[in-house]
């Protein structure tokens, strides 16, 4: 099984290693230390070695940082895991901050009124995030210095680097080759005279040179770092290990395959101008470019964009991946209806859907831990069932199960809300009106140009109506056979990126009461040209397709309050469930997803 269901939060392990870590701070004269969760490469997702924020607070989730001072230690996370971190970090040593709302310049002026150095890890740091930083704190007295990492030093036990193994992937499913890519990457270089880029994310580099790898778990990514020239040719930095003759064949002469420990003197072999992205680049390459007087330029990840935007051979194959992910998820809808309250806990929820996508023959990983939080353990939105924390689902509850799968073809992220036993009033108010903003966003055509900010408020305005919210965005890009998290685009309020055909994006509303229920549903859409409609006067417009197939629980909605269209939809996609994932399941299945799908 590729879950576990270990503990790995440690609050207790918590306020002695803040100890070590206060020591280590006198030691080298700084008032503070900053201990963000990243690592050298900068993506979103760490591997174990990398995980030093959860070795020392015990939070667990994707997003936040700490700020340690000899005083006090914040703890930064943002809405969705307000309420987790509360639970998996020792509160008398470490104080949660809400984030983005306290900025970490406000926290640290308002924590040291009479100035101090805070040291950070510039690996670990982009320059647009120091740079926000330094600027916010002027005046102060307060200043930024980077050190080696504070954490490792007193860290006894930490696990080694990865050495997952790099794989081709083929060029049929990518729809590009990767000399195709580097050759646009080298012709956009040549026209702005920039000598070349550094790349360091690890989904882009996966992208460019069509290769995969196990370094991160639940993320077929590798740890690697890239320097791409104005030729087309390349230089990969990465432990030989992980290279076989199969991948130097794939990549072929064109590509240098380094150590790890070359990254520093192919950077100091740079005359410039080197190509930068502010937002993903460690600050440390920054540093050793000024060493070398080799001039660098701003510009955005030169893969991340045109990522973003599938091929249609990476449409085609997604699609598959989320009819043969979608019939799973049916044969598992189908043995929960069988299920008595009481009779199972989360863990037998998440083996189970395991199972069921394990059993399609395809299953490479799952795409995320799935998240199956029961009555109160739903209003935890990034919530994972662990051996202590599992419970068993009683009548009367509602289970928020949020999970997906990585294909070869293709990577799935799906959510349905499902209740056990029966249903309240006011459960199936909130459920409903989560329902009408996912169909909203669902159904909206849109004039180019408009990015996620402008679309995020389809999805809120029928909670808005009743005084309700959700603490996250409304969605967010995914990869095929890479991240369930990439950029740039996003549905929400503070993405900038306009949305582009291929991009695919989540629609994924909810709404969560602290201590009682939450609800979420989700499908993915790939953003398509729309065709003109008759009488319209205003062609040109975007739509979204929705690509994920199961059954949305009819005993949740309160179909009285529905408008037609909204209904409208509703009987369109269960008609398509059924189509599509009919010839896919069981026959068992078969019949119950008949039932499932009858129209409204």
């Amino acid at each position: 099984m590729f879950q576990s269901f270990a503990d790995t939060a440690s609050p207790d392990q918590g306020p002695p290693r803040l100890t070590l870590l206060r020591a280590l701070m006198v030691k080298q004269g700084l008032a503070g230390f900053m201990i963000p969760r990243a690592d050298a490469h900068q993506g979103e997702y760490v591997a174990p070695r990398d995980d030093r924020l959860a070795w020392l607070t015990g939070f667990t989730g994707s997003a936040g940082f700490c700020i340690a001072l000899h005083q006090t230690a914040g703890v930064f996370v943002d809405g969705r895991y307000r309420v987790q971190v509360k639970v998996q970090v020792d509160t008398k040593h470490f104080t949660p901050v809400n984030w983005p709302e306290v900025k970490p310049a406000d926290w640290l002026r308002e924590a040291l009124p009479d100035g101090g150095k805070i040291g950070f890890d510039a690996w670990l740091y982009t320059p647009e995030q120091i740079e926000t930083i330094e600027i916010a704190l002027v005046g102060s007295g307060i200043s930024l210095h980077p050190v080696d990492n504070l954490i490792d030093r007193i860290w006894p036990d930490q696990p080694e680097p990865p050495k997952g193994k790099i794989t081709p992937y083929p060029v049929e499913l990518a729809g590009k080759s990767h000399k195709d890519k580097r050759l646009e990457i080298a012709r956009s270089l040549k026209k702005q005279r920039h000598e070349c880029a550094v790349i360091t994310l690890p989904d882009s580099i996966a992208w460019l040179l069509n290769i995969r790898g196990s370094d991160i778990p639940r993320n077929p990514v590798p740890h690697a770092f890239a320097i791409v020239h104005d030729t087309g040719l390349l230089t990969l930095f990465t432990d030989p290990d992980k290279v076989d003759d199969t991948l130097r064949a794939h990549l072929g002469p064109d590509i240098k395959i380094r150590p790890p420990n070359a990254f520093a003197p192919g950077l100091h072999s740079l005359t410039g101008p080197v190509q930068l992205d502010k937002t993903s680049v460690p600050l440390w390459v920054l540093h050793q470019l000024a060493e070398a007087n080799a001039d660098h330029i701003w510009e955005q990840d030169p893969c991340v964009l045109p990522k973003a935007c599938k091929t249609e051979a990476e449409i085609a194959a997604t699609r598959n991946a989320h009819l043969r992910d979608g019939a799973a998820l049916c044969e598992f809808l189908c043995w929960f209806d069988g299920q008595v309250p009481g009779s199972i806990t989360e863990i037998d929820v998440v083996r189970k859907l395991e199972e069921c996508r394990q059993a399609t023959g395809h299953l490479l990983d799952i795409s995320f831990d799935t998240i199956a939080g029961s009555g109160p353990h739903g209003a935890l939105a990034h919530y994972r069932v662990t051996q202590s924390s599992n419970r068993t689902l009683q009548a009367g509850e509602l289970l928020v199960l949020d999970g997906g799968g990585q294909y070869l073809d293709g990577t799935t992220d799906i959510t349905r809300t499902l209740p056990v036993g029966e249903v309240t009033d006011e459960e199936r108010g909130c459920f409903t009106r989560v329902l009408q903003g996912m169909i909203a966003m669902s159904r909206v055509r849109w004039p180019k140009g408009l990015a996620g900010r402008d679309l995020d408020v389809l999805a809120r305005y029928p909670l808005w109506l009743m005084d309700q919210d959700y603490n996250h965005g409304t969605g967010h890009g995914v990869g095929v056979h890479l991240c369930v998290h990439e950029g740039p685009q996003r549905l929400s309020r503070i993405s900038e990126v306009p949305l582009e055909s291929g991009m695919i994006v989540s629609n994924e509303p909810g709404y969560y009461r602290e201590g009682a229920f939450g609800i979420r549903i989700e499908n993915l859409c790939v953003v398509q040209k729309a065709d003109p409609l008759p009488g319209g006067d205003q062609p040109g417009k975007l739509h979204f397709e929705t690509i994920s197939f199961a059954p949305i629980n009819r005993r949740m909605i309160d179909i009285a309050v529905m408008t037609v269209g909204e209904k409208g939809w509703l009987n369109g996609y269960h008609a398509a469930c059924l189509e599509k994932i009919g010839p896919f399941v069981s026959p068992l299945t078969r019949d119950w997803l008949e039932q499932a799908t009858q129209p409204v």
